[in-house]
């Protein structure tokens, strides 16, 4: 016997017990609780550059099971899900072990009155009780590795249910058990077809009814591995399946539903193990619509809402990101499926010009390109098609052809094109027996070629023989219902697997030890006050950041012998710990060019800061650097990614456009490069009516002395906003001509 000590069940837990019954799922809203285990290489800020994998064999194939507060009374729910976790069993082949405290049977099988009476030591205990928590503490006894916990009213339920969530994740840790849930169901125990071969979808939701559209996708063919149905996230999460299903040979695609990520950086060490093994994750994140509501001083803290870093960081990290769960089970059927791309051209072929045309401006639209085809190989599909079609692309055949022989040399041809990765097909409606036999056609020519091949089936019924058995019994063609999911798709499929050519882990060139730079700035900052925009530009000085020529003086003679050294025309600035915002107070003067105005604009900006009861520490007087892009660049902190940096068009456009683009460090230059190109006014950055190509270089340079920067002070600075930093013509640099920094 396991656990002898403990062979009785107490009256509290018997009542449990009695008084248990399946609760439905709600929303979610999860805790903050780190994950189990360490990683033992950390990064500069201490943080890991490893993700654990936690080993979830036994989880989804366990020898044995228990299922506590088992039931076979008719009409209690505990039943219905005995008796569907006894069928469970049974498929995968686990030994089954019913514990309740007043039943001698359940279902004909031996029922224990305690988890000390189980007769082994078990996998997975499946937990059908109100309150898990002293239950898990009984567990830790047997050195059972998983449980599942079906209860709700935790976190989902406010404070008090996230604090009696935080008492139950404390007791996992403490146990040495990892725990699914609480506030899950039954997904992970789903019967899936075992008929069906090639790269399989794993499954995971937060919300488990989301998840039911990939569930179906096996009635159209497509293999499920797993269903992870996290819940509340008490202990396992998001990211832990991430991992694992990354590591599983059948696994071609990872398809979640996501409501909150529980911890930023084990999600992106998640996706980033994803990455190194070429599995593509596909993702939908609730909270779009977020307004990621703090106060925030600078520019970039006002850029940088909750879901533009959510965002930002799976670009990053190559999770892609859909709106809807149409959506999710369409791309990542095509991802789990479809073969490694020959090129990146897109061909439309259609039996109609107006659907061709149309589905062409949509693909075009959504970035897909739509090579012309060559002369010659425009002439060779003449040879079938009439003289009067345009057969450039998209290619319309005009109808006819599809219905003899000409139908499948048409297609061959397309294919053999080498600009062309992708044909797609849409049939906006059956049209027999010209659509049956290009169907037929594109099925046979698909299991003969190496190239993508997609078909959009645009009839509402769906019931048609060339619809069901036709395109849907081929695993090599991609069938869509519309032309969206289609573009939505193909996008994808491309871009993943330039990604995954392209991709190296950030993680393997992080920095691990503080930079020489590190030590200057840390002396500088200030906990819990924000810097004079001297200070701040001392703090970028010492990160090799450049800044103007200037002085800060305290009376008009040092600011007019200030000007005489720093050189004509010059910018005066009031300088102090708490300006935010000068120019909106008038404590800006710029183009100064004489003794006098700098006299009047010192006793101007003294008067205007003690009108205002603004401290000062001194005057600026500063460069005028006039000629160059202005753009903005920071620093600020988000609750579940830590440090982010932010780049964007500067000066007075930040506040009209909110032009940004947002990285999760550690990153390269490749994504910082690639933020630049995301940028709605990048082509500033390239000159445009007669101005010279910006110093982009230098501007590359800066974001990535900012990465370090934020690497190194993450515990120490809030928010740093450099703008304008002032982009000088190609080959002259940067400069910073502004900045703020707020101490942690």
């Amino acid at each position: 016997m396991l656990g002898s000590t403990h062979g009785t069940l107490t009256t509290d837990f018997r009542a449990r017990v009695e008084a248990c019954g399946e609760t439905p799922r709600t929303a979610v809203h999860s805790t903050a609780t780190p994950s189990a285990g360490a990683a033992a290489a950390l990064d500069v800020s201490g943080r890991p550059l490893h993700s654990d994998v936690p080993d979830l064999d036994r989880f989804f194939r366990p020898e044995s099971v228990a299922v506590i507060g088992a039931s076979d009374a008719e009409g209690r729910p505990n039943t219905g899900i005995t008796r569907r976790l006894i069928a469970w069993a049974g498929r995968v082949g686990a030994r089954i072990h019913p514990v309740h405290p007043t039943r001698p049977t359940v279902f004909g099988l031996a029922c224990h009155a305690s988890v000390a009476d189980l007769p082994e030591q078990v996998d997975l205990a499946v937990l059908l009780v109100a309150d898990p928590l002293p239950v898990i503490e009984e567990l830790a006894e047997t050195k059972v590795k998983f449980a599942v916990a079906f209860a709700s009213g935790f976190a989902e339920t406010g404070d008090a249910g996230a604090a009696a969530q935080e008492r139950l994740g404390a007791a996992v840790r403490r146990s040495g058990l990892r725990l699914l849930g609480p506030n899950t169901n039954l997904n992970a125990f789903e019967e899936f077809r075992q008929d069906l071969d090639g790269p399989a979808i794993a499954l995971i939701t937060q919300s488990g009814h989301q998840g039911r559209p990939v569930y179906t996708l096996q009635e159209l063919g497509i293999r499920l591995s797993h269903w992870a149905p996290t819940g509340n996230e008490a202990d396992l999460e998001t990211s832990d399946f991430i991992s694992y299903f990354a590591e599983q040979p059948e696994v071609g695609a990872i398809a979640c539903y996501v409501e909150g990520l529980k911890d930023g950086r084990s999600f992106l060490l998640a996706a980033d193990r994803a990455a190194r093994a070429g599995v593509p994750v596909v993702a939908v994140k609730v909270g779009r619509t977020e307004t990621g509501a703090r106060t925030a001083a600078s520019h970039t803290g006002k850029l940088t809402g909750a879901d533009t870093v959510v965002d930002a960081a799976m670009r990053q990290f190559g999770v892609i990101r859909v709106d809807g769960l149409d959506e999710l089970q369409d791309t990542a059927a095509l991802l789990a499926r479809a073969r490694k791309p020959k090129a990146d051209g897109v061909v439309v072929y259609s039996i109609s010009g107006g659907t061709g045309a149309h589905f062409s401006d949509l693909a075009t639209e959504a970035g897909l390109t739509l090579p012309a085809l060559s002369e010659a190989k425009q002439r060779e599909l003449h040879q079938w098609i009439p003289d009067y079609l345009d057969v450039a692309n998209p290619v319309d055949n005009g109808g006819h052809p599809v219905g003899d022989w000409r139908g499948r040399k048409i297609i061959d041809a397309i294919l053999a094109d080498p600009s062309v990765g992708v044909l797609i097909c849409p049939i906006t409606g059956p049209f027999p027996p010209m659509s049956d036999r290009l169907a037929q056609d594109l099925v046979e020519a698909a299991e003969a070629t190496d190239k993508l091949i997609c078909v959009i089936w645009g009839s509402p019924v769906g019931t048609e023989d060339a619809y069901r058995t036709t395109l849907l019994g081929s695993s090599r063609v991609a069938t869509f219902r519309t032309f969206g999911n289609c573009i939505t798709a193909v996008r994808a499929y491309l871009g993943h697997h330039r990604f995954a050519a392209a991709y190296r882990s950030p993680f393997d060139e992080a920095p691990r030890t503080p930079s020489p730079s590190f030590r200057k700035a840390r002396a500088l900052m200030r906990p819990g006050q924000q810097l004079s925009e001297h200070a701040a530009k001392q703090l970028l000085r010492a990160y090799g950041i450049r800044v103007p020529r200037e002085q800060l003086v305290t009376s008009a003679a040092a600011a007019v012998r200030a000007a005489g050294l720093v050189g004509y025309p010059v910018v005066m600035k009031a300088s102090g710990p708490q300006l935010a915002h000068k120019t909106e107070l008038g404590l800006v003067k710029v183009a100064l060019t004489s003794a006098s105005q700098i006299r009047d604009a010192y006793r101007e900006l003294t008067d205007i800061a003690r009108y205002e009861n603004v401290p000062l520490d001194g005057v600026l007087v500063c460069q005028m650097v006039e000629r160059g892009v202005e753009m903005v660049v920071g620093v600020t902190q988000d609750d579940l990614f830590g440090p982010t940096v932010t780049v964007g068009l500067g000066g007075v456009l930040v506040e009209v456009l909110h032009d940004a683009a947002v990285r999760v460090p550690p990153f390269g230059e490749d994504q910082a490069r690639a933020m630049l190109t995301e940028l709605r006014g990048h082509a500033l950055l390239e000159g445009v009516r007669g101005a010279p190509p910006a110093d982009v270089d230098a501007l590359v340079e800066v974001v990535l002395r900012i990465q370090r920067m934020a690497l190194e002070l993450g515990d120490d600075l809030s928010e740093l906003d450099i703008n304008p930093l002032m982009v000088l013509p190609r080959g002259q640099g940067a400069v910073a001509l502004d900045a703020l920094a707020i101490c942690r």
